[in-house]
């Protein structure tokens, strides 16, 4: 029984220290050193440079001052990343149904000079995480006159922050165009980001 119970907790307790400690600790170390800001969660700062959220998760905005994200997908708590993961509602599923008709009806009141134009999709939709802090540039021109008017500048200012702040597709051909909303928003209401 000692020959066999020795090898066997020597080998528990090697591969412990090497899988538990050893392994992560490289792995962290390699992240820090080669992808510090995505190891440190993507983290943006704010004009003070206090830390004001995520380029890595949404935020609710309802102030028309502001351009509005995805709607969240995560329950009572907006952007909850606890609570990560998409509402599972297909698409015949009366109850999406009802809930993309409410939110057109929402951001169709919050927007009258948009009421004759298509609403994009992703703003009535939520993300397969429910926490995607992206739109379309579609998206993002759609609510331009909105946030024009409430902040009394001209449409074409808010254009050319749009263009400014689209990501294209990775490596040039990977994904959609897209737009960070808290990265739009902090440049709209502070001085640009670095």
């Amino acid at each position: 029984m000692k020959n066999i119970l020795r090898p066997a907790l020597v080998l528990f307790i090697a591969l412990s220290l090497v899988i538990g400690i050893a392994y992560p600790l490289a792995v962290t170390g390699i992240a820090q050193a080669a992808f510090a800001h995505q190891a440190n969660g993507s983290v943006v700062p704010g004009a003070d440079g206090r830390p004001v959220g995520s380029a890595l998760i949404g935020q609710a905005y309802a102030d028309p001052k502001n351009f509005w994200g995805r709607p969240s997908a995560t329950g009572e708590s907006p952007y909850n990343g606890l609570a990560s993961g998409g509402s599972n509602l297909g698409p015949l599923n009366p109850a999406l149904r009802d809930a993309v008709a409410e939110r057109v009806k929402a951001l169709r009141e919050a927007n009258p000079q948009q009421r004759d134009v298509p609403v994009p999709i992703d703003l009535v939709t939520a993300s397969g995480s429910g926490l995607d802090p992206h739109i379309s540039p579609e998206a993002a021109r759609w609510q331009v006159p909105r946030v024009a008017k409430a902040r009394n500048m001209p449409p074409e200012a808010l254009e050319a922050l749009i263009a400014q702040h689209t990501e294209g597709r990775w490596l040039g051909f990977l994904g959609e165009p897209r737009v960070n909303v808290l990265e739009l928003n902090l440049a709209l209401n502070g001085p640009p980001l670095l």
